[in-house]
């Protein structure tokens, strides 16, 4: 097995136990200002804001979203957008080693076994 092969079988070996749902996007703390006459939040002398509320900022085909998390929610999520991270990085890397074997071998041997 040559040093591309390992590589190449190295980071498909990490994508495999990527484990888990994944969510691409970011998370963003919210803190808002209500309509209600008097409240706290509008005080001229010491405003306190509503929230912190937790959205999740995403594009999917090309369309951008969000939605609300909840509060127990977040660490999850946290999580989640790290493996989507994780996910991304070992998908160039396995491209990038392709290329790297394709280069230096030919591409009779970058396609051998090289199913992704």
């Amino acid at each position: 097995m040559t040093r591309h092969e390992k590589r190449v079988e190295r980071i498909k070996g990490e994508l495999a136990n990527l484990g888990g749902p994944m969510l691409s996007g970011s998370l963003t703390q919210q803190w808002n200002v209500c309509g209600k006459p008097g409240c706290r939040c509008k005080s001229e002398t010491d405003p306190v804001r509503h929230g912190p509320y937790y959205q999740l900022g995403f594009k999917i085909r090309g369309k951008s979203s969000t939605m609300f998390v909840k509060k127990e929610d977040v660490a999850e999520v946290e999580t989640r957008i790290s493996r989507y991270r994780q996910f991304r990085k070992l998908c160039m890397d396995l491209v990038e080693a392709y290329m790297d074997q394709a280069r230096e071998e030919g591409l009779g041997t970058a396609s051998k076994g090289g199913q992704a």
